[in-house]
């Protein structure tokens, strides 16, 4: 893949009900494994997915070597431009906003400005609060008050930026529910001794995003 083809990838059928914008979180390419493994789902079940990258992640594939992410309001003008992308390419179809980690916070803060045919947000393992810094919580459970969409966070039990210790300590308003995948840490990765894999906890993702959009859509799926 090259960085002039890399803009976008695409999944899923083109005459879908819905569009899935999916933001890659802060470490991660839109191909890696989770990420794919995500859209495949979306995609089996009707849904059409547009995987992008933000710009210190491209430059990164260019060969640049490994770069930190961009400053947030570059990651939001990234996102931006992609949105009006979807958009224009798909008129009047219902777009949701999702994202892993970095990916999603900033997809929360996008869908904060109302921006036109968004319908929904999705964060695939919020980050609540930096790693080991709970105390350092506020400003990212704000974001999510001021939250006007229809929102699903999908977090693993164990996730070191929210458990569920963590999380269900807080109140968060009503528009946005709670999934929990068992054992799951911030990448859904469960210890061996669950009883559950990996696997299992990415396509548990995968379904209930699938049933999410449904419901903010009023689509019926496949």
């Amino acid at each position: 893949m090259t960085v002039q083809d890399s803009q976008l990838l695409w999944d899923g059928p083109e005459d879908a009900a819905a569009v899935v914008i999916l933001a890659h979180g802060a470490g991660a390419p839109m191909d890696s494994p989770f990420q794919a493994a995500l859209a495949a789902g979306l995609a089996a079940q009707g849904l059409r997915v547009a995987r992008f990258e933000f710009s210190y992640m491209a430059r990164q594939r260019a060969g640049e070597g490994k770069r930190p992410p961009d400053r947030e309001p570059v990651l939001l003008d990234r996102w931006r431009a992609v949105l009006e992308q979807v958009r224009c390419a798909y008129p009047g179809v219902p777009l949701v906003l999702a994202g892993k980690s970095m990916g999603g916070r900033m997809a929360t803060l996008l869908a904060a400005e109302h921006p036109p045919g968004a319908v929904g947000v999705v964060a695939l393992g919020y980050p609540f609060h930096p790693a080991g810094k709970p105390e350092a919580a506020e400003k990212r459970l704000k974001a999510l008050m001021a939250q006007p969409l229809p929102m699903l966070i999908v977090q693993g039990e164990r996730d070191a930026l929210g458990d569920r210790a963590f999380v269900m300590a807080q109140t968060l308003p009503p528009q946005i529910r709670l999934h929990w995948l068992p054992d799951g840490d911030h990448s859904f990765k469960p210890r061996r001794s669950s009883g559950t894999t990996e696997a299992a906890n990415w396509q548990a993702a995968a379904d209930v995003v699938a049933e999410f959009i449904r419901a903010v859509t009023g689509s019926s799926g496949t």
